[in-house]
């Protein structure tokens, strides 16, 4: 049974779900105006739906339509809450949906439906076949996400809301692709949640030298679309406008993501003590605007380094832990595994 939505106008609040038989008595008592059911591309003219224009009166003139469903991204709203270890709720509209990482959901309300879908969730909406849903998720097999998706989507009336966590301490970001040239190029796992019609794609680094010692590798995420993205950094986020032919060199692992105007290159930290005694690697990035670039002050990469350095199992000196009983006291304290 068809779950169907009504609008009357782009300010106006949606009707639905309504199944097949409310949906007919909607359209007879209110036919100048637009519907929506699953399998539709786009909201149709009540009065154009064969289903329910049967027995309808003279035609008349709708009013607006409504933003297209599949024509973009959801407009969705939302709010970033907390400080280090944030998390992103998004309020959804009947009808709408979010697309988020495995993983990713904190809470959600009980009129959202959770539906886990081969790779970004974009084939689905535009009513791709299986070929576009098979190269989706290759597509993020390749930049290291999960072959799966999870989409919400709202099937109640009024306002429903859903939330997702950040995976390490760390800041989420929101972004409207629109007001970024439709593209964004990240690194591999900085991609939290976004509307239902962003598009997640790859983006190679071309040049060698790049792709080895750049931090990213050869292959990072392409965010491509017209709707919100939420991106999560380690630590602090900053975003720096570079203009045209203006560099900045940055460490290769706190790159998060720049415009596709923005070169990315690599080059030498210095001379020999630099690079084997300066604690930063041989490399850092390079890059050159025009376009604006994100970066995060604590790459996961570094945090999880040093947790592993300390790590009393890895063989790491234990800090800020005086007792004089040493691993007797770890055991005593409940602090060791046998």
């Amino acid at each position: 049974m068809a779950q169907w939505y009504f609008s009357y106008g782009k300010d106006a609040e949606r009707i639905g779900p309504l199944d097949d038989m409310a949906a007919r008595e909607q359209a007879r008592r209110q036919p100048d105006g637009y519907c929506w059911r699953e399998g539709f591309t786009e909201w149709k003219p009540v009065r154009a739906v064969g289903e329910l224009a049967s027995g309808l009166g003279a035609t008349s003139m709708p009013p607006p339509a409504p933003p297209l469903r599949g024509a973009g991204a959801d407009e969705i709203d939302y709010r970033i809450v907390g400080t280090d270890m944030q998390f992103v709720e998004i309020e959804l509209d009947p009808g709408e949906s979010a697309v988020a990482e495995a993983g990713a959901l904190m809470y959600k309300e009980s009129a959202i439906q959770m539906d886990t879908v081969f790779g970004d969730g974009s084939a689905a909406s535009q009513g791709g076949g299986l070929m576009d849903k098979l190269l989706s998720a290759g597509k993020r097999v390749i930049t290291g996400e999960s072959l799966f998706t999870t989409v919400f989507t709202h099937n109640g009336s009024g306002k429903a809301k859903v939330a997702f966590a950040a995976p390490y301490p760390g800041t989420v970001m929101a972004m409207k692709l629109s007001e970024h040239n439709g593209r964004l190029i990240c690194q591999k796992d900085s991609f939290l949640a976004g509307a239902r019609g962003v598009q997640l794609g790859i983006f190679f680094q071309r040049k060698i030298l790049t792709g080895l010692f750049g931090g990213e590798g050869f292959i990072m995420q392409k965010l491509e679309g017209d709707g919100w993205v939420f991106v999560h950094a380690g630590g602090t986020m900053m975003q720096r406008e570079l203009k045209a032919g203006e560099r900045l060199d940055v460490d290769t692992g706190c790159v998060v993501a720049f415009h596709d105007t923005v070169s990315m290159d690599v080059k030498p930290v210095g001379g020999i003590k630099s690079m084997f005694f300066g604690g930063e690697g041989m490399f850092l990035a390079t890059l050159t605007g025009p376009g604006t670039v994100w970066l995060q002050s604590l790459p996961f990469s570094r945090m999880a380094g040093r947790m592993l350095a300390a790590a009393p199992q890895g063989g790491g000196q234990r800090r800020g832990e005086g007792s004089i009983l040493g691993g007797l006291g770890d055991i005593l304290g409940g602090d060791s595994n046998f």
